[in-house]
């Protein structure tokens, strides 16, 4: 249900602020990242002249930085590090590019382009990520021109799926693909337009497009020379799937419709999954519902939650600087004040609503106007040709028959969605020649149909821990405990990241773990099966053999003792198995 909202104080006139940058600071006292902003003419630096260096892989730290507001990430092949160090080489530096995909809705067209760069420049793959998009690892330096017009070609971009902006904007996806989805889904569309930043930047460096007057102060309306202090999440959720976790998001959307119309949101704000290593002051967040608007006062709204975190967010501590700690150290009452000042008129009282799961229902459903739908579990999101099973094949054949459209999960996942009853042979043909199907097997029940795992190991320089390399063998073995117990065919979320950073959202899954050294993981439990509650740390810095001990104890007593319909994770509240395996005790004891 929506939680309850917190009383605020009357709304004021809308007030003019200073859109350029913190001044709440001298410049010089801000965090590094802040003067580099300030000084990067928009975002261009000195990008274009780095592309063309012929003595490294690498970029320049300062480009580098500024290359992840176009949605490219510096990283190099942590499995030969050691290797090319004993050689004298500098690491072997490649580039990750995650685009823009505004609730994940892909033309056949696009999944073709992907598909292609994926093979041409991307080590004959590519990656569907938890915010409804794709990336690309292995590209060279020298690609990143070639893939940025191939993007282009068919309508995409990799503006904002990085940096201090609003990033990719998500939106639920359900198989049935409702009207009020489809709703939903353009005011994602109309949003992501807005927040995008305007800089002409991205054309100058990767088009060779010279702005036709030099950049002035004008050039951000919004955001000013200095952006966003961290980056900005904003999602749209429709009852009653959480699918993109709502709770997660900086500003989240909850949709409020009647007789299948869309009317309004309830407004989310201040969720966020990152945390630090070691850094107790750093957590995650479950967002709070602070009102309900109606759907005209959307871009409004997002601009004045978006206005309050540029003009309050801490710009001098960085690991202090998202959303969710401005909210604590202001207050929320004081934060949604100053919404409400900013819109000119008081938020309505949150209107009811109810989750019931934050995963992906899977296989064919028929949508309200009669079209067909295929939700495919695609496991972590890789997208690649493995033996008897050539998955990016026979996607690339579906694409290529157009007979649908593509849409991208949060969960990783993707839809074959908008198929006409007439073409769904054809499809499933396809399917079944490809080997490709959700049919639970050896090795795929519902624990692993609802799992997800970051990148981690050997691309990503946070990762201190295996994840996605990691997760499917770990989950084999958890299988077994499932079977022993008759729990194969029951639904419960687990996540995996590689370092405490969140990426695949793990503070909120029913089993979590987080990376702290190779090999050793922190292991949570607890979380809410819709997404609603964080999970706890019951094991710290532990390897495989606790992680088994701890689930095999947890999991047969969640089978002999759970109540009907009662989700794992409420069990492990309801039973206290938090506090006794955070103690050391085990049920048996």
């Amino acid at each position: 249900m929506a939680t309850k909202m917190t009383k605020t104080s009357p709304a004021a006139a809308p007030v003019e602020v200073d859109r350029s940058r913190d001044i709440s600071q001298p410049l010089e006292k801000l965090a590094p990242e802040e003067r580099l902003k300030f000084n990067s003419d928009y975002l261009a630096g000195s990008i274009a002249e780095d592309l063309i260096d012929e003595i490294t892989l690498a970029v320049d730290e300062n480009n580098n930085k500024l290359m992840k507001f176009h949605g490219i990430y510096q990283q190099d092949d942590r499995d030969q590090r050691d290797e090319r160090r004993l050689q004298k080489l500098e690491p072997y530096y490649t580039f990750m590019l995650r685009g823009r995909m505004p609730g994940g809705v892909c033309t056949p067209q696009q999944w073709l382009k992907m598909d292609e760069i994926g093979r041409t420049y991307g080590n004959e793959q590519f990656r569907l990520t938890t915010r409804q998009t794709f990336q690309f690892h292995y590209l060279n330096r020298t690609a990143l021109r070639d893939v940025m017009l191939g993007l282009r070609e068919v309508g995409l971009d990799s503006k904002a799926a990085c940096g201090d902006v609003a990033r990719t904007v998500m939106s639920g996806v359900h198989p049935g693909l409702s009207k009020l989805h489809k709703q939903v889904y353009e005011q994602a569309q109309i949003a992501s337009d807005h927040v995008i930043h305007k800089t002409s930047a991205y054309e100058e460096v990767w088009f060779g497009e010279k702005p036709a007057q030099p950049r002035g102060e004008n050039e951000e309306p919004f955001y000013g020379k200095q952006y966003m202090p961290r980056k900005f999440k904003i999602g749209f959720a429709v009852p009653p799937s959480n699918d993109i976790d709502i709770y997660s998001q900086d500003l989240g959307f909850v949709a409020i419709a009647s007789r299948g119309r869309l009317k309004g949101f309830n407004v989310v704000i201040g969720g966020g999954m990152g945390r630090t290593d070691r850094a107790p002051e750093t957590y995650p967040r479950l967002g709070d519902v602070i009102g309900y608007i109606d759907v005209e006062q959307l871009l409004p709204t997002i601009e004045a939650v978006m206005g309050v975190q540029r003009d309050y967010g801490d710009r001098v501590t960085r690991s202090h600087a998202r959303f969710k700690y401005t909210i604590d150290d202001k207050g929320l009452d004081f934060v949604t004040g100053e919404i409400e000042r900013r819109l000119g008129v008081p938020l309505a009282p949150a209107k009811a609503f109810k989750f019931t799961a934050n995963g992906d229902q899977l296989g064919w459903t028929t949508g309200d106007d009669g079209l067909e739908h295929f939700t495919l579990f695609i496991e972590n999101g890789r997208v690649i040709n493995r033996p008897g099973h050539p998955l990016m094949d026979g996607l690339k054949a579906i694409a290529e028959t157009e007979k649908c459209v593509f849409r991208l999960t949060p969960n990783q996942s993707v839809i074959l969605s908008d198929i006409a009853p007439v073409d769904r042979p054809a499809i499933e043909a396809l399917l079944a020649e490809h080997a490709i199907t959700n049919t639970p097997q050896k090795g795929r029940s519902a624990l692993r149909l609802n799992s997800m795992a970051c990148v981690a190991m050997p691309t990503c320089a946070l990762a201190m821990a295996e994840s996605e390399r990691y997760l499917p063998d770990l989950i084999t073995r958890i299988e077994g405990l499932l079977e022993k117990n008759g729990l194969t065919e029951e639904p419960i979320t687990i996540r995996m990241t590689g370092c405490p950073n969140g990426c695949a959202r793990p503070y909120i899954a029913e089993i979590a773990l987080t990376g702290r050294a190779p090999g050793k993981y922190n292991l949570y439990l607890g979380g809410g099966f819709h997404g609603e509650r964080l999970n706890k740390m019951v094991r710290e810095n532990v390897g495989e053999d606790v992680i088994m001990e701890v689930l095999d104890d947890t999991l047969a007593r969640y089978a002999q003792e759970r109540q009907p319909g009662e989700r794992f994770g409420d069990f492990v509240i309801r039973a206290g198995f938090v506090a006794e395996v955070k103690e050391g005790r085990h049920f048996n004891d």
